[in-house]
């Protein structure tokens, strides 16, 4: 890999790292701004079509998504580093505010600085969705798969959702013949290495963990914590907020239920989700928070060794299955029953892109001034050519100033 030639690219997946707010739904619409109108990296076609890959895989699919357009760009070896550049950001934050969390009170940090973040990410989200349905929903079995796709998303919160609607889509437009590839590309060799090892390293996390809590190593609950994340990161549909619950029931109440010291208190798992929502990055990265907070008990070594443990164990599964299966996905669109599928399922992932943007403006209050926000995002996104960092820096800067 020629690095040199990237750099002006990692420059900017660097500076979308420390300004993509909103979680995975207000991420996609700067990708669109960043990786498709400003710099050219994928088309709008390509981007719908890595999103909607990364809904069928367990994971973090805005760190999936991202990392594709690393791997189309310039191979495994870019793939590696913009996936490094874009978590890293987000991870020392957490893993620092984990540390401060036991010193300093945190309401002080709550303040009108992220104000207007929920509702510029739902304007992001529906500068994306607006993107994506010029390009995936162009006839009426598209538009009528889009709006179902859209009211059982709204209806129906859980992530299993997703894979389904996904699978319905795609079978749906299997119904018509009219269309058939139209160009075939040479089969992409599939590296069953990877998949070799997230079966090696789910075994022997099993194993060196269940060891770990029999014989009483010193470091146990490093063990116990790889083996929790990795598993975490291989069954979890539905992004971050999907995965908050199991972290819940694992570190909280699983241990208070056993008569067990929890690995740390509810008010400080709440404080994490909480801020999880102000820092910009992947939502997977309250992982590093959680699992330093986990440690604690060992000292300030034993602190960090549990942030890194527990992001390295939860991300690792993700792009292991993503370059597994990636491969396999491009040879499989060649054939006609799975490219007719993918007409539906494109429009499948336009309507969850705007069931999302409503479902996040419905978290927030309703107030004239969160609307306003949305309408001028949106705006500037749509017509004019301000970079979008700058469109977040500016709304940090005034709700700093109201």
């Amino acid at each position: 890999m020629n690095l040199h030639r990237h750099i002006p690219f990692l420059k900017e997946v660097l500076k979308y790292s420390v300004s993509a707010f909103g979680g995975p739904q207000g991420h996609f619409g700067m990708m669109t701004k960043t990786f498709v109108e400003k710099r050219k990296d994928v088309t709008s076609e390509e981007l719908v079509d890595f999103m909607a890959f990364c809904q069928i895989l367990p994971g973090p699919s805005s760190t999936q998504t991202i990392t594709l357009i690393g791997y189309k760009r310039g191979g495994f070896s870019l793939a590696l580093l913009t996936l490094l550049i874009w978590i890293l950001p987000a991870t020392i934050m957490m893993t620092g505010l984990s540390f401060l969390i036991q010193y300093f009170d945190t309401k002080s940090i709550e303040t009108n600085l992220f104000k207007f973040i929920q509702p510029m990410a739902v304007g992001f989200l529906g500068f994306a969705s607006f993107k994506a349905m010029r390009i995936s929903v162009n006839h009426i079995a598209t538009y009528i798969i889009m709006l179902c796709a859209f009211v059982i998303t709204f209806l129906f919160r859980s992530p299993l959702i997703f894979p389904l609607l996904i699978i319905g889509g795609g079978i749906i437009t299997n119904f018509s013949n009219k269309r058939i590839p139209d160009t075939y590309t040479q089969k992409k060799p599939v590296k069953w290495v990877n998949i070799w090892w997230f079966l090696i390293v789910f075994l022997t996390a099993g194993i060196f963990s269940e060891l770990a809590r029999l014989q009483h190593w010193h470091y146990a609950r490093a063990f116990n914590l790889f083996e929790n994340f990795y598993r975490f990161g291989s069954f979890v549909f539905g992004g971050g907020h999907a995965l908050m619950p199991m972290m819940y029931e694992q570190f909280v109440a699983r241990p208070e239920h056993l008569n067990m010291d929890p690995y740390l208190t509810p008010s400080q798992f709440l404080t994490g989700a909480g801020m999880i929502n102000a820092i910009p990055g992947p939502v997977f990265s309250i992982c590093s928070y959680v699992g330093g907070l986990s440690m604690s008990d060992y000292g300030w070594h034993g602190h960090l060794l549990g942030s890194v443990v527990a992001t390295v164990a939860v991300f690792l599964p993700s792009i292991l299955l993503l370059f597994f299966f990636f491969p396999i996905y491009q040879n499989l669109k060649q054939y006609t029953v799975i490219f007719r599928a993918l007409e539906g399922i494109h429009a499948v992932v336009v309507g969850i892109m705007w069931a999302s943007g409503f479902i996040l403006f419905n978290s927030i209050q309703f107030e004239w001034t969160n609307l306003v926000v949305v309408a001028i995002t949106f705006s500037l996104l749509m017509f004019s050519k301000i970079p979008a960092p700058l469109i977040v820096v500016a709304w940090l800067l005034l709700g700093w100033a109201t």
